[in-house]
């Protein structure tokens, strides 16, 4: 079964008191028809926290409608599509193993994998708000290891709901997005091995290099 995009899902800054900073787009609703990708993401979407969120490495976030279900199931209530917010839900596409640089064709658009999501707060939070079970939600995300994938856009155009998604470059690396998660949310000496990945995301690329240039000073190696 090819993969596809199931749901595209948009949202525009809200107030909420119990957000960081007071507000929040993390509430997506599903959109039918084409939507327009450009680069900083869709049209219709808008980051509300632009210091920990958006730009051109974390343009477009997608999530597999598989995961959702696992989730589902251990919350014991329902999950729908968008409700992680996400950009993309995809079906039958396992997002967390595609690595960092692989290209998807989906309608007219070239999207990248580039990055990871950590669970924040308000993520907790809004969780929480919604009904669910949110205590210790952001280890319990961790320990799951499933994040999805920040997309950055290459090829700005179009996509729906429907859409295939085409897998048509994958480096070859072994650098997942579980590897890059993992690397990212408690196992730091996986940072070294995304200095692997061509293009890697600006964050990423200055947390991997921080923490080996702490190793080398730490056993006294100096460039």
């Amino acid at each position: 079964m090819q993969g596809l995009v199931r749901s595209v899902n948009v949202g525009t800054p809200r107030e909420a008191a119990w957000a960081g900073i007071g507000r929040t787009s993390i509430d997506k609703v599903a959109v039918a028809g084409p939507v327009e990708v450009r680069r900083l993401g869709l049209g219709g979407d808008q980051v509300s926290d632009t210091r920990h969120h958006g730009g051109a490495d974390q343009a477009v976030y997608a999530f597999a409608r598989e995961e959702l279900d696992w989730w589902a199931a251990q919350l014991g209530t329902d999950l729908r599509d968008g409700e992680f917010g996400e950009n993309l839900t995809t079906e039958g596409v396992v997002v967390d193993d595609a690595e960092l640089g692989e290209r998807w064709r989906i309608g007219t658009t070239l999207l990248e994998v580039a990055s990871v999501r950590t669970p924040c707060h308000d993520f907790k939070t809004w969780m929480g708000r919604g009904g669910h079970d949110s205590r210790g939600w952001v280890r319990r995300f961790a320990e799951h290891g499933h994040p999805g994938a920040y997309l950055r856009v290459l090829q700005e155009g179009t996509l729906q709901e429907g859409d295939p998604v085409e897998v048509v470059h994958r480096p070859g690396h072994g650098v997942t997005m579980r590897t890059a998660f993992r690397a990212a949310m408690g196992e730091p000496e996986l940072l070294p091995r995304l200095l692997e990945v061509d293009g890697l995301a600006v964050k990423l690329r200055r947390r991997a290099e921080d923490h080996v240039a702490a190793s080398y000073r730490s056993v006294g190696v100096v460039n």
